[in-house]
């Protein structure tokens, strides 16, 4: 069997909290977890982060620093401090990776300084800085570009990236080519599905048109040493219950597809 950790996005659980996450994960047989950074204080503080790990026996595996729309304030306004802060937080927890968005097109300085500034920051420590695919805006059939360098990380000298696959839905890229040419460029992924609308839906593996499990299939047989983070959205169910019941589906679909390509499909894989 594959050997790749399958963790959960503390934002898979919202509405609920960071703890609760740290409790659903547990339940459920996930391997660890990625803490997005958000309003909830649990997110930003390091030592009720450790507390939660330990209490449950769960490695925190990244840390997804808060460069969203609606974390614009958290830990300040001033990027590369957040950047810093997640770093330390990393540290302070055992994280492995820091997740980033490339900056929004209004932040020009940091824009500017961005590539090779994460460089200059990966040089300084174990910690890896992966930036994350994003997408154009669209608004009545216009096509804004809203990130600089750029949204596709392919075209940036980043040495660690992440593939988000509901960002490859909305940005209507072939995500098994993304992989293929991010190659060992490629160190985090984002499972999660999309059916090519402009919105950002991360649905739950296999109910979207994103080819989820060719992508699994294909680290599994690629040598991948990075992490698969369930990022989806349950902000809808109804219930506890229901929330959990899809991010149990969504577990349970990674370590199908996790497993090696021979064993499901006769040996090959599409990310050769």
């Amino acid at each position: 069997m594959s050997q790749i950790r399958v963790a959960l996005s503390t934002s898979s659980v919202f509405p609920e909290s960071t703890a609760a996450a740290f409790d659903i994960a547990s339940r459920l047989g996930y391997d660890g977890l990625e803490v997005m950074v958000m309003s909830d204080a649990v997110s930003q503080d390091p030592e009720a982060l450790i507390r939660l790990r330990d209490h449950y026996g769960l490695p925190i595996l990244a840390i997804h620093a808060p460069c969203l729309l609606i974390t614009q304030r958290v830990w300040g306004s001033d990027p590369w401090g957040k950047l810093l802060r997640a770093r330390d937080a990393a540290h302070a927890v055992g994280a492995e990776t820091v997740v980033v968005h490339p900056p929004f097109r209004w932040q020009r300085d940091y824009a500017r300084e961005f590539v090779r500034g994460l460089e200059r920051m990966g040089e300084e420590t174990d910690v890896r800085f992966a930036v994350e695919n994003m997408y154009p805006w669209r608004a009545r059939s216009r096509e804004m570009a809203a990130y600089l360098p750029g949204w596709d990380v392919r075209d940036e000298d980043y040495r660690h990236t992440v593939l988000d696959l509901s960002h490859t839905a909305v940005s209507g890229s072939d995500a098994l080519q993304m992989a293929r040419d991010l190659g060992p460029r490629l160190s985090h992924l984002h499972l999660a599905d999309g059916t090519g609308s402009s919105r950002d839906e991360h649905l739950i593996p296999g109910r979207g048109a994103q080819p989820c499990g060719e992508v699994l299939e294909g680290l599994a047989a690629s040598g991948f040493d990075g992490v698969v983070v369930v990022e989806v959205s349950t902000r809808r169910a109804p219930s506890r219950a229901a929330r959990e019941a899809d991010l149990a589906e969504a577990l349970a679909y990674a370590r199908l597809h996790l497993h090696p390509p021979a064993v499901l499909r006769g040996g090959g894989t599409d990310l050769e």
